[in-house]
């Protein structure tokens, strides 16, 4: 069987009031494109910390490219693995380009600094996400697309397999969320980097994600295309809602209407 790029095998994990994670198992192949959906408190975020090393679970295990995160460095796992979290400290006063460099941390040698290899690579991953031009330009000047798109060049300066991101466009107005995903999903098929990305709109994900993991109450109680998991009584039983789901005028993807109370 081939290797698997990331999976969870039957995680628990607690905070200190309660367990949030309950026996959720989660493979996800080389090259996927997932989305990862659930109502607030459901624990995506979570699952993204426990599969990303930052937390432990406190049953199961997570194993990028079959190895145990808890076996591996910092370093080892950077090296495999990019997260954009939600909350990032956006460094303002950097330029673009010194914050995509900060992506090379887990590949510069300490005490000797970045090579022309390091350069290279941030060269190429901004020229990838179309931030080049940007890149003497003072972070924090930049529109909020800019940003994201700066940040996106980071992590894939890390040159990792797996590119985990936390709600990646919930910030942004509408254009800059199609723009932001539309190139997430360009980089998926051109490179073949493995995708998880928690998405707070359900039409979104449906449009731009190849498969769809819901979560409720901190288990998995749906996975597959977004058919399969975008089901009206699935819908309105997890997220307490009245849904309409129809399909989309011009694609091949449900669409969430919601009806008023």
């Amino acid at each position: 069987m081939d290797e698997m790029a990331l999976q969870a095998q039957n995680v628990d994990f607690s905070y200190y009031n309660g367990l949030v994670l309950r026996d959720v198992g989660l493979t996800l192949r080389p090259g996927e494109l997932v989305g990862l959906l659930g109502p607030n408190g459901s624990g995506k975020t979570t699952l993204l910390n426990v599969l990303s090393g930052l937390l432990t679970p406190r049953r199961g295990q997570v194993l990028i490219q079959g190895r145990d995160v808890r076996h591996l460095k910092r370093r080892q796992i950077a090296r495999r693995l990019a997260v954009v979290p939600q909350d990032l400290v956006r460094p303002f006063g950097f330029t673009a380009y010194e914050v995509v460099m900060l992506g090379r941390t887990p590949h510069v040698r300490p005490l000797v600094g970045a090579s022309q290899r390091d350069q290279q690579v941030v060269i190429q991953k901004m020229r990838l996400t179309s931030t080049w031009d940007l890149a003497q330009r003072p972070f924090g000047e930049l529109s909020g697309g800019e940003q994201q798109r700066v940040i996106l060049a980071m992590a894939l300066a890390q040159e990792p397999q797996v590119l985990l991101l936390d709600e990646p466009v919930v910030h942004l107005d509408i254009s800059h969320q199609v723009e932001i995903l539309g190139l997430i999903k360009r980089l998926n098929r051109e490179s073949q980097l493995t995708v998880l990305a928690t998405m707070h709109d359900l039409n979104l994900a449906a449009l731009y994600f190849d498969r769809l993991v819901l979560l409720d109450g901190g288990r998995v109680v749906s996975e597959g295309t977004p058919e399969q998991v975008l089901r009206e009584e699935r819908i309105q039983r997890v997220f307490g809602a009245a849904v309409k789901v129809q399909p989309h005028p011009t694609h091949h993807a449900p669409q969430v209407v919601l009806l008023p109370a």
